[in-house]
């Protein structure tokens, strides 16, 4: 099965779709995603009979020219001229660097806009929605917080003759793959309908702003399909969905919700990740994540936290390993080793199971042609392992750090420790009514694998790894932090 054109050596592909990718973190996930659900507005999360999903998503470029390639709208703003001559200099100065002309969509902002000073004042509030809206990336790869659905917008980079393109970094397909598992999870259908009435309402005040700005949608000129999710049913695409519905069910604005959801997100595709590469690696137990609750005093928590993170940045790198060597006790292995051209038929049985089309390349980085089988797999391993850590071997780290789940705090080794945010997305998710303590730990290890109290992190106490009292101090340690933050 051919996975995409553009792969030319698919392992980690095939264990975890196409694709993950540890730049895309968590929030540009959820907007990717949104992106897709946009387009799909009508049938929202609803996968065809044949597993296909396609999308046409927006630009937006004069909303984001407006927003982040348009440095003069302050100084013009602060200029003690009439208004008719601020609106005149501003459009001067904003063509020069702008990739489109605005002089079509001029008599519209000022129609949309009494005075400058109202234009401004709605950049500069939009504006300050922005993810990373501070950072130094490009321009259009900035995004401003999902008001509505005149706010989304794919990745784009511009050519030196300003033609846009759509661009695969920050949106690297994650969130399609994200689309796909709450299209397949029990409950999918349901989510995209609450999702639909909560996240898509045209008439919103801050949509009707950003609508303001941007005019009709600027909308990509070919339609996308997907990318690609190698599984039809798991446990985990139920779980992301119904933290969701959870989320959105909430008596909360839907501002302060999307944080949640964004890191519960995270969490949830990291657990993914993890679970996808133990299964591929033949180790059965459940993933668990080994909280240390940080207090004024090392805990003897720490170690066996940093040991457990240690455990689980490996897992990826070992399924890509297993999933090669697989290979090797496969029926068609056996009979390319008994055939007459035993080199030939194991290489083009490479090339059709990891669709590997790497040899005659330049940048090759090993030419495969007459080796051994066991020569062949060796290397075949060795290229999957290195090109394994340019990316998807880094998301573990990446996307645990970007949701709160991992720390250096107090130490320089990195373990398990959790952000106040994160902590408050648990609780929203889990906590719907009144709940024992010990439910809530309970519920947060089988949810997600967090052991923090001494019940769930029963197998480190009866392997003598740490005493219980330890487990339970770190329990405690918790209940305080989060009746101080309640009473935030």
């Amino acid at each position: 099965m051919i996975i995409s054109k553009d792969i030319d050596f698919a392992v980690d592909e095939h264990i975890w779709g196409h694709r993950l990718y540890d730049e895309q973190l968590p929030h540009l996930t959820v907007l990717e995603f949104l992106t897709v659900l946009q387009s799909n507005i009508e049938t929202p999360l609803q996968e065809s009979s044949d597993g296909k999903v396609f999308y046409q998503p927006q630009h937006q470029i004069r909303l984001r020219n407006l927003l982040f390639n348009n440095p003069y709208v302050e100084a013009v703003r602060a200029d003690n001229v009439p208004d008719d001559k601020k609106w005149a200099k501003w459009a001067e100065l904003f063509n020069q660097d702008s990739t489109e002309s605005l002089d079509h969509h001029l008599p519209s902002l000022r129609q949309n806009f009494s005075t400058f000073e109202d234009f401004a004042q709605a950049i500069e509030l939009i504006r300050s929605s922005a993810f990373e809206g501070q950072s130094n990336k490009r321009w259009s790869s900035k995004f401003v917080f999902p008001f509505g659905p005149d706010a989304l917008y794919e990745d784009l980079r511009f050519d030196s003759k300003a033609a846009p393109s759509n661009d695969r970094r920050f949106f690297a397909r994650t969130g399609e793959v994200l689309y796909l598992m709450m299209c397949r999870a029990q409950r999918g259908a349901e989510l995209g309908d609450r999702i639909a009435k909560r996240l898509f309402l045209p008439n919103a005040p801050m949509n009707r702003l950003v609508k303001a700005l941007q005019g009709t949608p600027q909308v990509a000129s070919n339609v996308k399909e997907v990318g690609y999710l190698p599984y039809a049913r798991d446990e985990r695409f139920d779980i992301v969905c119904d933290d969701w519905l959870a989320i959105l069910d909430r008596d909360l604005p839907i501002y302060d919700g999307l944080d949640h959801l964004i890191t519960l997100t995270g969490l949830n595709l990291l657990l993914y990740f993890l679970e996808q590469g133990r299964r591929e690696a033949g180790d059965e137990r459940p993933v668990e994540f080994l909280l240390e609750i940080v207090s004024s005093h090392r805990t003897k928590i720490r170690a066996l936290s940093i040991a457990n993170y240690q455990y689980n940045q490996n897992i990826s790198q070992r399924a890509v390993t297993t999933h090669i060597q697989s290979l090797r006790y496969t029926s068609e292995w056996r009979a390319a080793l008994e055939s007459d051209d035993p080199n030939g038929n194991c290489l083009s049985l490479v090339r059709e199971r990891f669709q590997y089309r790497k040899d005659g390349k330049k940048d090759s980085e090993i030419d495969l042609h007459g080796l051994s089988g066991d020569k062949l797999l060796e290397r075949l391993t060795e290229q999957a392992g290195s090109r394994h850590e340019q990316h998807v071997g880094k998301i573990h780290g990446s996307w645990a750090r970007a949701i709160g789940l991992s720390s250096r705090r107090l130490t320089n080794r990195v373990r398990y420790a959790p952000s106040d945010r994160l902590l408050k997305a648990l609780v929203v998710a889990v906590v719907d009514e009144p709940m024992e303590f010990a439910e809530f730990l309970a519920e947060i290890h089988r949810r997600y694998g967090i052991v923090i109290g001494h019940i769930e992190g029963s197998r480190y106490v009866e392997s003598q790894q740490v005493d219980q009292e330890a487990l339970m101090n770190n329990a405690n340690n918790l209940e305080t932090r989060l009746l101080a933050l309640a009473g935030c």
